[in-house]
């Protein structure tokens, strides 16, 4: 693992988003953004590994694009974060004005342009000639990890959506399709993965068996399927192929967790890649981080941020490295307005070209889900207690895998009291993740810890997304009767 900021390890992020993203590093990155969209769809395009290693990254880049604007949403839905200028209105829980129904289609586009590309690729991989078995099993594996994975966002936050499949991939009109016909796809494309993907990733930023493993725990948890997300999630476990990076202060969360020039860690399980480069970096620093902390080169546009007399943070307790992360910053909102340092960056080539990675799966969270579900199906055990515990030293900058001081006991703790636990420290561990609202959504405990920690009722139009007005009106085998309620 690298974590300092050498030129080599800088080159190496590179590559590895630039592949990704676009099939290779190429002198002219807007000509490709022009040239490859037309090259994809291109009917004799798909026989050669090469032809498909081109298709197959084009999934990623606009589901990398997506995903900082979907987790600073995510973000300011809960009950810890806030938003600034068109973004507050996310902090009233009314549903969304007209400013953010734009933003919110903008989003619902990039991840069916995800969902297109991979779509491409699952159809043309078994027409091909030239692949051998091997790598035509592969390219499908990674298209139907990525499409799952991009359903899950999407029924998540909108609901039931359209089922734009390689079954349908010429049809203008599909209909809306039910949450539980959305689940099916979901476990179908994941049930594959997780047979064809790699123990190894070839490069980092490439899904591997375990992420499809976590994935699914994490699918099983928010059925309820608790003993179906306990075996996936103990499987990944099992196979002991990850352990958490070890932290002693605030900066190592910033430079070994979350670092811009941190090429992958022990505890990544899926990422999607960033690198120091327009058009091919992170724009969530930028979001975040406010000019006067000194963490971010282009200052930073302070658009999300918390408050220190909120009682989600008021409770928190200080020796927390995780709570460090968050400064005191008054820039006319008041002496208690705080902003959040986690994504650090300092030689960022623009607003949008940070090099941190945004992970979607970490050692940590499945530690976390593991000991959910396990308590769910076995009630507090020493095993699902330890998976907490060490969370939580490592939070304290001690050592995971030794017993402390600050371990949580069996003998004070219901199965109630362990899930609220849980459900905590996974706020703590996943800010800015974009995981708290949907974990608050999933336990059906949203109005209570929003109403708890902002004193804010929330409305029943927001639980769900509004569908984009040109979907309803492009799509004829949809209408009104199929937007989400409220809107």
């Amino acid at each position: 693992m690298k974590t300092s900021n050498n030129s080599q390890s800088i080159k190496h992020k590179l590559l590895i988003a630039g592949f990704l993203a676009l099939g290779g590093i190429v002198s002219s990155c807007e000509n490709v953004l022009e040239e490859e969209p037309k090259t994809i769809v291109s009917e004799n395009f798909y026989q050669s590994k090469s032809d498909f290693e081109a298709a197959t990254n084009a999934i990623y880049f606009p589901l990398r694009m997506v995903r900082s604007e979907q987790v600073a949403v995510l973000s300011a839905h809960t009950d810890w974060g806030y938003g600034r200028g068109s973004r507050a209105q996310y902090n009233d829980f009314e549903g969304f004005n007209p400013t953010n129904i734009n933003a919110a289609a903008a989003r619902w586009n990039s991840f069916y342009q995800g969902i297109r590309n991979a779509n491409i690729v699952i159809e043309k991989a078994p027409l091909s000639e030239e692949l051998t078995e091997e790598e035509r099993n592969l390219f499908l594996a990674e298209a139907k990890f990525l499409r799952a994975l991009t359903y899950f966002d999407l029924v998540r936050n909108w609901g039931g959506v359209p089922l734009r499949t390689e079954l349908n991939i010429a049809e203008k009109d599909v209909p809306k399709s039910s949450p539980e016909e959305v689940y099916e796809l979901i476990l179908a494309d994941l049930a594959e993965a997780e047979m064809n993907l790699p123990l190894t990733a070839a490069e980092p930023g490439r899904p591997t068996q375990w992420a499809a493993k976590t994935l699914l725990a994490d699918v099983y948890l928010q059925l309820a399927d608790y003993p179906m997300a306990k075996m996936k999630a103990q499987d990944v476990l099992d196979a002991a192929e990850f352990q958490l990076v070890k932290i002693t202060s605030v900066n190592d969360i910033r430079e070994k967790i979350f670092g811009a020039a941190l090429i992958t860690s022990t505890e990544e399980i899926f990422s999607f890649k960033f690198a120091r480069q327009t058009g091919q970096g992170n724009g969530l620093p930028w979001i975040m981080n406010h000019p006067s902390t000194g963490l971010y080169n282009f200052g930073g546009a302070y658009a999300h941020y918390g408050d220190a007399t909120n009682p989600f943070h008021k409770e928190w307790a200080d020796g927390d490295l995780r709570k460090g992360l968050w400064q005191i910053v008054n820039f006319g909102l008041g002496d208690s307005t705080i902003v959040n340092g986690k994504y650090a960056e300092s030689q960022a080539v623009d607003n949008t070209g940070a090099g941190n990675d945004l992970p979607v799966y970490r050692y940590p969270e499945l530690l976390l889900i593991y000991a959910e579900a396990s308590a769910r199906v076995d009630g507090v055990t020493e095993a699902n207690l330890e998976a907490v515990n060490q969370v939580r030293r490592r939070a304290y900058g001690l050592d995971p895998m030794i017993p402390s001081e600050t371990d949580f006991v069996m003998t004070d703790l219901t199965v109630e009291a362990f899930l609220d636990l849980i459900l905590q420290e996974k706020a703590y561990e996943t800010q800015f993740e974009g995981k708290r609202w949907l974990d608050l959504k999933r336990t059906g405990r949203a109005e209570e810890f929003v109403m708890k920690n902002k004193g804010i009722t929330i409305s029943e139009i927001h639980y769900l997304w509004p569908i984009p007005l040109e979907e309803l009106n492009f799509n004829e085998a949809m209408d009104q009767s199929d937007q989400n309620p409220g809107y």
